[in-house]
């Protein structure tokens, strides 16, 4: 266990709408590591035609889910990258076991391991009105409610069998997502801090 912010390793987890985006970045800012989320690295990717990037953008296109190995590779490659030797902070990865699996050999090849996992926890029918106000704000229409709660219910199955790996471990730290930006902040920061992991700066900047 860190006694320090050097090396901090955490990973953010929770389900759509519930702040994982927000969160991400003022952790990122307090704790001084890069926050990186499977998205922007596909995005990275695929604009700077990388070999992975086509082949992970043939998948995208055709609207189905980038295979594990593709998006294994993807992740180490990030991840071999020196702004995260200090530390960083994942979003969106892991999101199988398998995927775990392979996070844990990429940071035990360094001597590393997660120092925590947030879970952000969220009541359902909360986030379904969050994300149905932010269809509505940024014109989806496609974002139905029941298009919605079907994105829940495939990251409930998806996840919980994450959460109870990560729970076994003593890893998990569950956080209460709803209310006020800062409270959330504040919640993770006090919870994190008590394993040890102080942050640089005031997360709420």
């Amino acid at each position: 266990m860190n006694d320090t912010t050097a090396g901090v390793r955490l990973l953010l987890i929770g389900p759509p709408g519930a702040g994982k985006g927000t969160q991400a970045v003022r952790l990122s800012a307090a704790y001084g590591v890069p926050a990186i989320s499977t998205g922007d690295i596909f995005r990275s990717n695929v604009k700077g035609e990388t070999e992975l990037g086509l082949l992970a953008k043939r998948y995208i296109d055709a609207g189905d889910n980038v295979p594990d190995d593709v998006t294994n590779a993807l992740i180490k490659d990030r991840l071999s990258e020196a702004d995260t030797d200090g530390g960083f902070l994942l979003d969106g990865y892991p999101r199988t076991a398998a995927q775990v699996e392979y996070l844990d050999s990429v940071l035990a090849e360094h001597g590393n391991a997660l120092d925590a996992v947030v879970e952000l926890v969220a009541d359902p029918d909360e986030t379904v009105a969050r994300l149905r106000r932010r269809a509505v704000e940024q014109n989806r229409t496609d974002d139905t409610e029941e298009v919605v709660r079907h994105r829940l219910d495939v990251y409930a199955q998806q996840t919980a069998p994450l959460i109870d790996l990560y729970s076994s471990r003593g890893d998990l730290v569950k956080i209460d997502g709803l209310g006020e930006i800062d409270e959330v902040t504040e919640r993770i920061v006090a919870a994190l801090s008590e394993r040890g992991l102080v942050p640089r700066t005031d997360a709420r900047a």
